[in-house]
């Protein structure tokens, strides 16, 4: 079982009238955890990309990937996922290559569709465009990535003449494409597409092993080869220090998972699926999800994940070194093919 990071950084504002904050001392301890879980054995990082939430969530995924790429050798740099619609897909291609290409060819291109009503509502884009606008940037990016001639492109929401993106990738044909999937439907559409395929943190063990299923399925039925591997199933992480600490921790979670609803949601009320949960409903999936408790009970849900097809977890430790380096010597040996813990002495 490989085991990666998953999650978020963030830059604080400066509080009016408190002392000068250092707005970039939390994507710098965002770039040691990552330096630190690299000489764990932590196979790689996914990060989000998100906007306009007040409370510093990571915006420029690649620029901060970028930095972490110059800070390590083997660590795999993942996007998940890159907002598709929000970007312009040639400006897009060229940083994507420029981070594979410095990097050695470790970047994982994961890509998705964007759901927050806040985040298109600041960019001046309806949210009903998603769809087109995902498939358009979607198309003139593959294309970028590929080809060695000039191109043009007219599309409904971008036109180019006669460009060939520059620089070329590290990895051929293109880095992999990853993205997330949350029903039948979608799990199809990634299989179809031949991508790799992320599973939230948020969806229940019954679900994700249901979803690994259906995908080994669908990817088999296609005539390709299935690789666990090609799965990344995101879960929560709190080693607790005791049931005091572990319902602590599980309320936390709860409420900031809450309060990112309410950034999403559209302002008159929202249909869609990811909202319909009651509360109480919404506490039991944010509960049984996460892998909080002693190793002992984290290892017990990790182990029935393994059972199901899982081989890829890569976790979200809410950004604690103690964590992080609990789960390398405590819970990563446990599993047989857990990577060398190369750099415990003194940790």
């Amino acid at each position: 079982m490989r085991f990666g990071l998953f999650g978020s950084a963030q830059a604080r504002r400066p509080t009016p009238g408190a002392e000068l904050t250092d707005s970039s001392q939390g994507f710098r301890e965002w770039i040691e955890n990552n330096i630190e879980a690299e000489a764990l054995g932590f196979h790689s990082t996914f990060v989000v990309e998100h906007h306009f939430t007040g409370f510093g969530q990571v915006s420029a995924s690649l620029n901060l990937l970028t930095w972490l790429g110059a800070r390590t050798r083997s660590l795999r740099l993942g996007t998940a996922v890159l907002v598709l619609p929000w970007h312009n897909p040639v400006l897009l291609a060229e940083q994507a290559a420029t981070l594979d290409l410095l990097s050695g060819g470790r970047l994982d291109f994961g890509v998705g569709k964007g759901y927050r009503h806040n985040e298109f509502a600041g960019f001046c884009i309806p949210l009903e465009e998603a769809d087109g606008r995902f498939e358009e940037v979607l198309e003139v990016l593959t294309k970028a990535f590929v080809c060695e001639t000039p191109f043009s492109h007219q599309g409904k929401y971008w036109q180019f003449d006669n460009i060939v993106v520059e620089p070329p990738t590290a990895q051929k044909p293109h880095p992999p494409f990853w993205m997330g999937a949350g029903s039948q439907n979608s799990v199809r559409q990634v299989a179809e597409r031949g991508y790799n395929m992320l599973l939230g943190q948020h969806s229940l063990g019954e679900e994700i092993l249901d979803q690994v299923a259906q995908f080994k399925e669908e990817v088999e039925a296609r005539g390709r080869v299935f690789d666990p591997m090609q799965v990344g199933v995101a879960r929560a992480v709190h080693i607790a220090k005791d049931s005091g600490d572990k319902e602590a921790a599980l309320e936390r979670r709860f409420q900031g998972h809450m309060r990112i609803n309410a950034l999403a949601q559209r302002p008159d009320g929202d249909s869609r699926e990811r909202f319909k949960s009651h509360e109480e409903e919404a506490r039991y999936e944010s509960a049984e999800s996460a892998l909080f408790g002693t190793p002992d009970e984290i290892m017990r849900k990790l182990e029935t994940l393994q059972k199901g097809g899982v081989e890829y977890v890569i976790v979200n430790f809410g950004g604690s070194r103690e964590n992080i380096r609990r789960f390398a010597r405590e819970i990563m040996p446990a599993f047989a093919d857990a990577p060398q813990l190369l750099a415990l002495a003194g940790k």
